[in-house]
């Protein structure tokens, strides 16, 4: 059955199993997240769970998006995502969904927006070689020639919309809304991060 959750990187740990074998995890806060909007497939052609995250003041939302949340009766959110899960039908407005959603041993697919790294040269950026420092030659760390081509070049490096597939849950601890994720997610802490059900 296919789910997903919003959530927040919050940092790196590591457990240890009962043989002594260490596991990397990345623990997120993930929920808790009200139920903003069901769509459904007569109304909005499609059918998917709108759902908000992480609590602010008022004033620190748009007006609009006020008016929605007001309208399902939740309080100002600073982010709202929606999901196109398989199970639509089960959700209703102002259910919540929390970090219990998913279970030990699931498998699921991590969307962060990773860390930026500024502007960067091509060596850096798209692990080009560098030039020739003999016989002359003063071009180390340029571009070379690359006919027609706009790419690669030079540019903003990071902040990217990037997911890592088909990682495990160690643990979900519902009563403190944690997800322990075996191994690396994209994104600084305190990063959004969208959690669903591996595609694979």
């Amino acid at each position: 059955m296919k789910q997903a959750i919003l959530g927040k990187k919050i940092g790196m740990t590591q457990l240890f199993r009962e043989d002594g074998t260490m596991i990397p995890v990345t623990v997120v806060l993930a929920g808790p997240c009200p139920v903003t909007q069901v769509k459904t497939v007569e109304h909005d052609g499609y059918d998917a769970v709108q759902m908000a995250f992480q609590p602010v003041r008022e004033k620190l939302i748009t007006k609009p998006q006020m008016g929605h949340l007001r309208k399902a009766g939740v309080e100002a959110h600073r982010y709202v995502k929606e999901f196109k899960l398989d199970d639509c039908a089960k959700y209703a407005v102002g259910d919540v969904i929390k970090a219990d959603t998913f279970a030990s041993g699931d498998k699921v697919d991590v969307t962060g927006t990773s860390k930026g790294k500024g502007f960067a040269g091509n060596i850096n950026r798209w692990n080009q070689a560098r030039g020739r420092k003999t016989h002359g030659s003063h071009s180390y760390r340029v571009a070379g020639s690359m006919g027609a081509c706009t790419y690669p070049l030079p540019g903003h490096m990071g902040d990217e919309r990037i997911t890592v597939q088909n990682l495990e849950v160690v643990r979900a601890d519902a009563e403190r809304n944690l997800l322990l994720i075996k191994g690396a997610i994209p994104g600084a802490k305190g990063g959004l991060v969208l959690v669903r059900s591996t595609v694979k």
